[in-house]
């Protein structure tokens, strides 16, 4: 099955500067757990659970349930005895949300969600269209399917894919614009006399006419060919074996000599904020992050951050003189 078919679509989310005692009061409010942090297009760029409003180093984290209790207990009304711990907090969502966030699409089969909520050890993702939440998958909502389905899942149907490519073929690599009339103009032995000035005048504003077709052409598919990437690597997601061939290449890089590693290019389209903060930069840059680039973030502060490995994001060029491409750099030289 896939995210679309289990996903919770009533998203509740919050703003960046939403003050703890609101996310807390709609938590209780609304039975949920947790509540995604979006920017001012939609995008997800954070999240926040009931542990991030208590705090994880209490006691009272320390005497928490199995956590098979846990899942079962995923979506149901908070305690609302927490809202007293809170105090004159005056801290907001952005000083709690847990980012950069790992993000679905739609079309994510259960199986590869149920493999992210266990790589990286969370409980739901949010499933984005158009870089925009449109619903939430929780481990419960995984669990209800699971308890749900008594039926084989059908085959899928071959040639899905093959006819998507053949439509983006048509519409932006196939088509063509006609082309020219052949010129009358042009030298001949058989042309009458009357040669005139105009007529080389209209051979070259055809030839310029061409060449910015050609340019327009050109800029397009670039455009698009950029676009289809942002959207792979929104929706792409590092398993295991890739993380493992990522530091055998680094390890490789530190027998050659190097003190860094470039563990992704990516453009900045894939970051919320267009790479602005990884220009700046911004201590929050991280939060920014999406896709593969948010992944493997957070594969370095799981596996690498403990062990003295240090991650940085530079922007790589700036065409036009906007952020270009962007590289996520691990670094363990001084």
């Amino acid at each position: 099955m896939k995210a679309r078919e289990i996903m919770t679509p009533d998203v509740v989310s919050v703003r960046p500067d939403t003050p703890m005692r609101a996310i807390a009061k709609l938590l209780v409010d609304r039975s949920i757990s947790a509540v995604p942090v979006v920017d001012d297009t939609g995008a997800p760029i954070g999240m926040v659970s009931e542990g991030d409003l208590i705090g994880r180093d209490e006691p009272s984290r320390e005497a928490r349930r199995d956590w098979w209790l846990d899942i079962l207990a995923e979506g149901e009304a908070l305690n609302a005895d927490f809202l007293a711990s809170l105090g004159h907090d005056e801290r907001r969502a952005r000083d709690i949300m847990a980012a950069p966030v790992v993000t679905v699409e739609e079309d994510t089969d259960a199986g590869e969600i149920a493999r992210l909520l266990q790589t990286y050890r969370i409980k739901r993702v949010p499933v984005i269209r158009d870089s925009r939440v449109v619903g939430i998958v929780s481990r419960a909502d995984l669990l209800r399917t699971m308890a749900q389905e008594s039926a084989p899942i059908p085959p899928r149907k071959v040639g899905l894919l093959a006819s998507a490519i053949a439509g983006l073929d048509e519409r932006f690599g196939l088509r063509r614009s006609p082309e020219p009339p052949e010129a009358s103009a042009g030298p001949s032995e058989h042309r009458k006399p009357g040669l005139q000035a105009a007529d080389f005048r209209r051979l070259v504003e055809d030839f310029e006419h061409q060449r910015g077709r050609k340019r327009e052409e050109a800029r397009r598919a670039a455009a698009e060919q950029h676009q289809q990437r942002v959207a792979q690597l929104i929706d792409e997601h590092i398993s295991d074996e890739a993380w493992r061939n990522i530091l055998h290449r680094a390890r490789q890089a530190a027998a050659n000599g190097e003190k860094e590693f470039m563990l992704l290019r990516f453009p900045s389209r894939l970051c919320s904020d267009g790479g602005r903060a990884i220009n700046v930069p911004e201590p929050g840059w991280p939060a920014t992050l999406r896709g593969e680039a948010a992944e493997i973030y957070l594969r370095w502060e799981r596996d690498l951050k403990p062990r003295g490995f240090h991650i940085a994001a530079q922007v790589l060029d700036f065409p036009g003189g906007v952020p270009g491409d962007i590289g996520l750099f691990l670094i363990w030289g001084i």
